[in-house]
């Protein structure tokens, strides 16, 4: 059967070329603009820890990852985000436990507040990435702009390339982003081909990524241990440890709702995101510094020495980590939860190699950073293709497809770590 035949058959007819090229401008356009806002705004965010977590401790004579400085740094950054959602217009976007990876375009007036929470989060200290505020604000950008430019491209389109964008800017690859889109396009039903539908946010996330590469070179391999050949070993290890990451994902999967509620009793953010900020600083005493901020540099970190820390340190930054992923995303802090499960896979799969060091650190690594990205975000292609990266292994692949099977049992069917408009669970 031909293509031609077999499209007919499904009833999706390819759309014309001169249709797909028109879309590539804007593409490029959007491509560009999201991955600088995203590196703009880590940029200032970078800027900013530095002077609040090195200049401004070491001028006042203090230890910066005192525990003492780091209590009042956490309170400090609940009070500053408390005031952004409180008094700036918009209130920095709806309750973020509400919110996933991809977002509804919002007003242009809730962006800047938005914006200014995130670069306040990730300077303070906060158990939160930076995807899924700087992609609602790309998203509401493009929408608000392009609905302006080009009226007859409809606005999910526009949605749709800043996502793309972002996503592909954020992991340095347009993959993930086509990932990602192809499995929301199975969720509905649409028109046309899938390489149809994907064309120009394909295109918005190459430029993307490509823009983020040449400016500022991001990679998220770990540099671990070479791993060549699988062994039967290594199949027992991901099958024993995916599934166990998974378990402690949805452990915090199904405290989130308690935790949201609990901070929702306090009726205010000015006590809410204090409250918060200050069990962040108790959390980050007992974790250490390495279980502060997004993760993505201590993620580095940890890599660089995998045998730098015992068993027992490994399971409590990565126990320390998760409960503080949640506090945050719970309390009201703007952010993702890509990048701090990055870390808490990281540490369970260093632990499995201290443990049982036949264990080896990168299919253990890789194999927990799925089962944790699978519980907390329920995006499969997302999950394989993030945990693949980090090892630079051809390999890899393999075992984490094999691994993923049991533990997407555990968490298909269950609720998700996200709320509905009643602080209910999502299934």
């Amino acid at each position: 059967m031909t293509q031609d035949t077999a499209q007919q058959a499904a009833g999706t007819p390819a759309a014309p070329a001169r249709v797909l090229l028109t879309m590539l401008v804007p593409a490029f356009v959007v491509g560009v603009a999201a991955s600088l806002l995203l590196l703009l705004v880590s940029g200032v965010a970078e800027r900013l820890q530095r002077v609040l977590w090195g200049n401004l401790p070491g001028a006042l004579g203090v230890g910066p990852y005192s525990v003492a400085w780091m209590l009042i740094m956490l309170t400090a950054t609940g009070v500053a985000v408390g005031l952004v959602v409180w008094k700036v217009p918009g209130h920095a976007g709806p309750d973020p436990a509400t919110l996933g990876l991809t977002a509804a375009p919002m007003a242009p007036r809730v962006l800047p507040g938005l914006l200014l929470a995130a670069v306040l989060m990730l300077a303070g200290g906060p158990s939160l990435g930076p995807e899924n505020p700087i992609i609602a604000v790309n998203v509401g950008l493009a929408f608000w702009a392009g609905r302006r430019l080009l009226p007859r491209v409809p606005g999910a389109a526009w949605a749709a390339l800043a996502e793309a964008a972002t996503i592909g800017a954020l992991f340095g690859t347009p993959v993930a982003a086509a990932l990602v889109i192809s499995e929301a396009l199975a969720g509905r039903p649409v028109k046309g081909a899938l390489w149809d539908n994907v064309f120009a946010p394909l295109a918005a996330a190459a430029v993307g990524s490509m823009t983020a590469t040449l400016v500022a070179h991001p990679s998220l391999d770990l540099r671990l241990p070479e791993f060549g050949e699988p062994a039967w070993k290594d199949l027992l290890s991901v099958l024993v440890v995916a599934p166990l990451a998974a378990v402690l994902g949805m452990c915090a999967v199904y405290v989130f709702p308690y935790v949201h509620r609990a901070f929702g009793r306090l009726g205010h953010p000015m006590l809410a995101l204090p409250a918060g900020g200050l069990v962040l600083g108790l959390l980050g005493a007992l974790g250490g510094p390495l279980t502060l901020f997004k993760g993505l540099s201590e993620v580095a970190e940890l890599a660089r020495n995998p045998d730098g820390w015992t068993a027992g340190r490994f399971a409590l930054m990565a126990v320390v980590k998760l409960a503080a992923l949640v506090v945050a995303a719970a309390c009201g802090f703007r952010g993702g939860r890509i990048f701090p499960a990055i870390f808490i896979g990281t540490a369970l799969g260093l632990c499995a190699h201290a443990l049982v060091p036949a264990v080896h650190p990168a299919p253990g690594v890789a194999s927990a950073v799925l089962g944790i990205l699978l519980a907390t975000t329920r995006q499969g292609w997302l999950s394989l293709f993030t945990a693949a990266v980090l090892v630079a292994s051809p390999m890899i692949l393999t075992l984490l497809c094999v691994a993923s099977l049991p533990a997407w049992l555990l968490v298909t069917g269950r609720p998700k770590m996200q709320l509905k408009g009643d602080g209910t669970a999502m299934s």
